[in-house]
């Protein structure tokens, strides 16, 4: 919506005398700060607004009254709990230019014959408007109100801090009427400088050195925060404060906070900031999310990772995961599986915390979870420090802000200079790093030629070569590269690396249960494997086996879903599909997975075929389409929420073990090997299973998704000796 210049520039309300004097907030059942059950306060009471005749014009008085920009959206029937007290307001029709709720039509204040289940709320924009100043107009009572000022900052005070990246101590300020104040420290508590930390994305506070500034400008008012508030505006206005002639308050000074970054967010003085962000060995993890401080919530129970139902998820709750993962407070708690679905168990249902706990295991939860499935799994969105990543770099030339060339800033001379990255071994890896550092979600393509992009010519020549991401880094100059010594035949210019950014992407998982389901052994004759012979799905030494003999081939069925946010798609367009008479179809990926059998120490022994794929959904959750299909040139892909399933009777749909000795192996399977389609988490795309083999029968068991392997024993399921009988069946569409 655009804003016109006057909407956008606060002025103070000039307002008719005898206009009710109320002061608005958001409360309740917040997902986060900035939303919640739109509460009035009037005549030494707070109550809320009734629904009926509500629209996105009275939102949009209630949010500019606050101090946010606009009005995103609003909800009716008590969507963040109901309310108390009086309802202040019933039938309230604004044209959305009022300057308070208060000069709305209405059925008057306090006249309504509505119940607390049609309590209104409203999403008010991030964007505070220039220029807000908060105005009291509260004789008493202003200790009920909550905080509402333009802006907030920490300024670094000592030279030392000022120039370190992130600033974790300095002065508090907040903007109000255009000019930053500091606080008077006379009330102030370490609760709120717990709040202030986390809003700046560190999870702790610290004690620090008192330290006078000489000419302060004091806020008027205190800060009364209780510590478990995501963001310094759900705090409670504290005591106006007196401020002397001398700019003194009360022999109090400045409030200081000194904040305790999270172990990758800390500056070391040999290595400067770690090379990648290495999650600590924790029972917490995030997964799906494109930027560092984001995603799905899992947990560790029984050593199995499971999610989080969003059943009560709330600011509260995601808050202790943020900091319990070295993140500051909440930005956002997410609901309804907003940053794709889980696989595994649902680990906690109706989590309500307290806001101090260390960990979210700590708090209490429903072990049940009756009712819950993925399409509930719980994601957070945490508050991360400033690190002044996103002016390294640039985008140049493309279409829109999210594609182009790739340009970083370097010192040059002893000046800054744009340059370009050569694209020697650029990939979807790389490019995934540079979407994350901009803050524009995922990458949906890497280039190795940036020609019909032309960035700026002096920032042509190449000033980063030989980059190599392992996908955890928080920016480009964190990927392994040449030093001042670089290397890049085909140059910079048009051959430049580039990038195109989305803000979904797709996540392919393995679901491991049907692989240890389905799993047995078939002896076939090497006459009948004529075609799989062609497409190398046979070990080597079958160039040697006469036609009369067999192969001992470990077969089993993949059931592959996506999970993401937007459909897998191959990365080759049709003009470049191959045919394959073997199978009859088009296949769209060269290399699509891995099948491996590996010994304990890691040494492959055994290989599946490397042969091309044909992608389509072949069973989808409920109420949803399937789009694609293999058969009559048709589309490919895998639609979300959907599954394609390699039936363990399709060629190639094997490992040959015909060589193999009797032993203890590990059973593994790749998704995407060569990260050719980009994904929002690969860390699920392994699948390994623990496997015993004695010559004449085969058990698979322990199978899992992710890297690490459990110790053996547990669970396992055997599987007999199948003997062949006839020729086996054929997948139709692959």
């Amino acid at each position: 919506i655009a804003l016109s210049v006057s909407l956008c520039q606060y002025s103070a309300p000039e307002l008719p005398p005898d206009t009710p004097r109320i002061q608005l907030r958001l409360a309740g059942d917040k997902r986060k700060h900035n939303e919640g059950r739109v509460e009035v306060f009037y005549d030494g009471e707070w109550g809320t607004v009734c629904d009926d005749d509500f629209s996105i014009h009275s939102a949009q008085v209630v949010c500019r009254e606050l101090g946010y920009l606009e009005a995103v959206s609003w909800s009716p029937s008590s969507k963040y709990g109901k309310g108390e007290g009086r309802i202040w307001f019933d039938n309230v029709q604004c044209t959305g230019k009022e300057k308070t709720l208060a000069l709305c039509t209405s059925n008057g204040i306090g006249v309504s014959d509505c119940k607390h289940t049609e309590d209104v709320g409203v999403v008010c924009s991030d964007k505070r408007i220039p220029g807000f100043k908060f105005i009291n107009t509260m004789a008493n009572n202003v200790q009920s109100l909550n905080i509402q000022v333009e802006d907030v900052r920490i300024r670094a005070i000592l030279s030392s801090y000022r120039k370190r990246i992130p600033v974790t101590e300095g002065y508090v300020e907040v903007k109000d009427g255009g000019k930053w104040k500091q606080i008077c420290d006379v009330e102030w508590t370490k609760h709120n400088s717990r709040v202030i930390c986390g809003m700046f994305g560190f999870p702790g506070e610290r004690k620090y050195n008192a330290r006078v500034y000489k000419k302060p400008s004091y806020w008027d008012y205190s800060v009364n925060c209780t510590g478990n508030e995501a963001h310094v505006s759900s705090c409670k206005l504290g005591h106006a404060v007196a401020a002397k002639a001398n700019s003194t308050c009360g022999g109090g000074t400045p409030v200081v906070v000194s904040c305790v970054p999270g172990r990758a967010f800390s500056p070391t003085p040999m290595t400067g900031f770690r090379k990648a962000f290495r999650q600590e060995q924790t029972l917490v993890r995030l997964r799906g999310g494109a930027i560092v401080g984001e995603g799905r919530v899992e947990v560790l129970k029984n050593g199995e990772w499971g999610t989080i139902c969003d059943d009560n998820w709330s600011l509260l709750s995601a808050t202790v995961v943020c900091r319990e993962l070295g993140f500051g407070s909440a930005k956002e708690a997410l609901s309804g599986g907003r940053l794709g679905q889980g696989m595994g168990p649902v680990h906690m249902n109706e989590i309500e915390c307290s806001g101090f706990e260390k960990s979210i295991t700590e708090c209490f939860f429903n072990k049940e979870s009756l009712g819950c499935s993925h399409e509930e799994d719980a994601a957070v969105r945490c508050n991360v420090p400033a690190m002044g990543f996103q002016e390294r770099l640039r985008l140049s030339g493309g279409r829109n802000p999210n594609e182009g060339r790739v340009e970083v800033l370097v010192e040059r001379n002893g000046s800054q200079a744009w340059g370009t990255v050569c694209s020697d071994g650029w990939g979807t890896i790389e490019a995934m790093v540079v979407c994350r550092q901009l803050d524009l979600g995922f990458a949906s393509n890497a280039f190795q030629e940036t020609w019909y992009w032309p960035g700026e010519v002096s920032a042509d020549p190449v000033v980063m070569s030989g980059v190599r991401c392992s996908g955890t880094e928080m920016s480009l100059s964190q990927c392994l590269h040449h030093g001042a010594h670089l290397t890049c035949p085909k140059g910079g210019g048009r051959n430049a690396a580039g990038v195109s950014c989305s803000e979904t992407a797709p996540d392919l998982v393995l679901n491991p249960q049907i692989v240890e389901q389905t799993t047995y052994m078939e002896d076939r004759p090497m006459f009948m494997l004529q075609c799989a012979y062609e497409e190398n799905c046979l070990s080597t030494t079958s160039s040697e086996t006469p036609a009369s003999s067999h192969r001992r081939l470990l077969r089993f069925s993949s059931q592959i879903h996506n999970n993401g946010q937007s459909d897998f798609r191959p990365k080759a367009e049709r003009h470049s599909w191959v045919w394959h008479d073997c199978h009859s179809h088009y296949h769209s990926m060269e290399v699509f997975t891995h099948y491996d059998l590996l010994s304990l120490n890691g040494t492959k022994v055994a290989e599946g075929h490397k042969a091309s794929f044909c992608l389509e959904d072949t069973e989808c959750e409920e109420g949803i389409e399937k789009r694609y299909e293999c058969a009559n040139f048709g589309e490919q892909g895998i639609t979300v929420g959907c599954w394609d399933t390699y039936r363990h009777d399709i060629d190639c749909q094997w490992i040959d073990i015909t060589d193999i000795k009797p032993g203890d192996y590990i059973f593994q399977v790749v998704i995407n090997p060569n990260y050719e389609v980009p994904e929002s988490d690969y860390s699920n795309n392994f699948m390994k299973c623990r496997c015993r083999y004695d010559g004449h029968r085969i058990w698979m068991y322990s199978c899992h998704n992710g890297e690490t392997m459990r110790p053996f024993g547990g669970s396992s399921r055997r599987t007999s000796h199948v003997p062949e009988h006839g020729p086996a069946k054929t997948r139709s569409a692959h």
